[in-house]
């Protein structure tokens, strides 16, 4: 096969144990689950930054946030920071992206995609000079031909467009968009990344009745709500979805728990239905074949776990993702055990394109891997940058502390927290350090503790030559990478 077509789907938010190739047996994912059977899963796949637009500019960069410039949500991707479409030969492939971008001018096709089907009507006041403010998405467009209208008149805005009827939703209209790119370039070479916007809030949606919410299984980690010597924000932000809940939901007891995670694995299934088209137009067209198709999510989200909701934070519910790759032609399943890093998917399917990896990329191919089964031991390497949190807003540019806590919390220490410059190493025998510039450092080991219920740093005497070693590691990758935060000793 001399130019295999590239299929690259991902969500927003999904958790990686979403899906029974992580140890979900219950949720329904038929789609997803038969596609986990034919592809390479990546037991332990981490985003490079636990939030939306950092980790989405390493997905189409293979690029650090801190180096690509896209260190906090609604930061635009720059024109000098290729993404994988410009680093093909010009003309070769006819190139699509379709969904939610979240890397600046929302609406307009950009950075070597040809063909662009917008979905998200909310950034209109974040383009760059020049662009139309009054633009809509092709999702608007597609809605206003159903014969519907806003309810404000202007946009459908995220709450409205969730609670429309299934076939009116944006992953059946991006199902059928995708399958429509697919079939009009079933002879030509294509690469198509097609981004959903679920599972991410609100988490609404049209199957909100498919699962019993006194069935779903609470985290084993729900009750370990962050200690003092863990990080301050996870303390913050566990009290206000006590007492402010989220996306309409109350939290405040383990059934509002239950509703939350039963709409949640909804969205889930409503994503692999569509998913589920996409794929049969693939095999429809006998294309199956000749494509690369790759499943993966921007981020993970908490959904109980610490009684925390989404992510911006660095617990492995927030910063694991689910990531499948299948090869042109496969039809068993592989299973690779050890770390990587989303840093390396650019560099992977460079290399699957048989293309070369430009030497400014930051990770590496992991071929061997995929046609192997077999991967070298690696550290992987995540950060935080930027005041995201996820759900606090601001107030005069300051954080709003829930009333429970306004007496022993400051805004200052609560600002510093979300802000603190984390560097996380994550090694291949389950070591988990994070390192703080303020010096709120955090130790697991995940072999015994995976819900990080216990932060061993500075407990155990024998555990001061692991520290030393873990920081000398990232402080070498913070080197390696350029990165501007003070570096670790």
């Amino acid at each position: 096969m001399t130019h295999p077509n590239l299929l690259f789907i991902y969500t927003d938010e999904q958790a990686f144990n979403t899906l029974a190739a992580y140890g979900n047996e219950q949720i329904e994912m038929p789609n997803l689950n038969r596609l986990a059977q034919q592809s390479t899963v990546f037991a332990r796949a981490y985003a490079s930054q636990p939030v939306c637009t950092p980790s989405r500019s390493t997905l189409l960069t293979g690029l650090y946030p801190h180096t690509n410039g896209c260190t906090e949500n609604n930061t635009a991707l720059g024109s000098d920071s290729l993404c994988l479409p410009e680093m093909l030969p010009a003309g070769r492939y006819a190139t699509g992206h379709f969904g939610k971008w979240h890397l600046g001018d929302e609406l307009f096709a950009q950075h070597g995609f040809d063909e662009w089907i917008s979905v998200e009507d909310i950034y209109s006041g974040l383009f760059s000079e020049g662009r139309d403010r009054e633009a809509t998405s092709s999702y608007h467009a597609f809605l206003i031909e159903q014969g519907l209208e806003p309810e404000n008149g202007r946009r459908f805005g995220r709450d409205e467009a969730c609670r429309l009827p299934e076939p009116y939703g944006k992953p059946a209209f991006l199902a059928r968009e995708a399958s429509r790119f697919i079939r009009e370039h079933q002879h030509d070479p294509f690469v198509l990344y097609v981004n959903f916007l679920e599972p991410h809030p609100p988490f609404f949606g049209p199957r909100d009745d498919q699962y019993d919410p006194a069935s779903m299984p609470l985290p084993a980690n729900f009750d370990a709500i962050a200690a003092a010597d863990q990080p301050l924000k996870a303390r913050v932000f566990a009290e206000a979805y006590r007492e402010w809940g989220t996306s309409g939901l109350t939290l405040e007891t383990p059934e509002a728990w239950q509703r939350l995670l039963a709409n949640y694995w909804g969205l889930c299934s409503l994503v692999d239905t569509h998913v589920g088209t996409i794929l049969d137009t693939l095999e429809a067209c006998g294309l199956s074949d000749s494509t690369i198709v790759v499943f993966t999510s921007d981020h993970g989200d908490m959904m109980g776990s610490h009684r925390l909701v989404a992510k911006c934070v660095m617990f492995e519910e927030a910063v694991r993702v689910p990531l499948l790759i299948r090869l042109p032609g496969q039809r068993s399943g592989r299973r690779v055990e050890t770390p990587v890093s989303q840093i390396d998917v650019v560099p992977t399917l460079l290399d699957l394109l048989a293309q070369p990896s430009p030497g400014h990329l930051q990770g590496t191919s992991l071929r061997t891997a995929l046609e192997t089964g077999e991967d070298r031991a690696r550290d992987v390497f995540i950060e935080w940058n930027g005041h995201n949190t996820g759900i606090l807003g601001e107030e005069r540019g300051r954080h709003s502390i829930p009333p429970r806590l306004q007496e022993s919390v400051s805004h200052a220490e609560l600002d510093a927290s979300i802000r603190d410059p984390v560097r996380t190493i994550i090694t291949a025998e389950g070591w988990k350090l994070s390192y703080s510039p303020r010096g709120r450092h955090e130790l697991y080991d995940l072999s015994s503790d995976p819900g990080e219920t216990t932060n061993l740093y500075g407990k155990r005497e024998q555990d001061a030559s692991l520290v030393a070693d873990l920081q000398g590691r990232i402080g070498r990758w913070q080197e390696r990478t350029e990165d501007p935060v003070a570096r670790a000793p």
